[in-house]
């Protein structure tokens, strides 16, 4: 893949956590534009998505082709699991995935990711110790198996 695909992926994963410095200009943490609101939502993945794809991909394949609707999938899911991760943690106010067009925020059923304190220096404190394991296991982890069982099942056969 081309180098701007990974700019992109990294960028498109970590995208939703933009609303954190909303809060210093005045926007409500309960608000359509609060911190995991709109931008951590299903219709914020797929626009973003779209803008990314066709905007940026313009010249590497048609609109609507095949590889348009493969680019476009691979780039939402990545940008919705911010979202469905987040909503594994256990503290705010829940994740709004419907928003714009409903409001209701939610959690996972069960939540063992403990809610990160932002701050480099919070980092190196027990709870940050805790909260660094808890990523490690619940995030990381299962990251690293798909990808080595991707990357198994993908890698081509030698024939002798």
């Amino acid at each position: 893949m081309p180098f701007k695909f990974w700019v992109l992926a990294i960028l498109c994963s970590a995208g939703p956590d933009l609303d954190v410095g909303l809060h210093s200009y005045g926007v409500s943490y309960d608000g359509l534009w609060g911190h995991r609101g709109l931008t951590h939502s299903l219709f914020f993945a797929a626009s973003l998505a779209f803008i990314v794809v066709t905007w940026l991909f313009r010249t590497d394949f048609r609109f609507l082709s095949r590889a348009w609707w493969s680019f476009f999938a691979f780039f939402f899911l990545l940008t919705a699991s911010h979202g469905f991760i987040d909503a594994f943690t256990d503290g705010g106010l829940g994740i709004a995935f419907f928003s714009p067009f409903e409001q209701s925020r939610y959690f996972m059923p069960w939540t063992p990711i403990p809610v990160p304190d932002f701050g480099l220096a919070n980092l190196f404190t027990r709870y940050g110790l805790e909260v660094l394991v808890a990523e490690l296991l619940y995030v990381w982890l299962p990251v690293g198996i798909t990808a080595f069982v991707v990357h198994v099942v993908r890698r081509p056969r030698r024939t002798a």
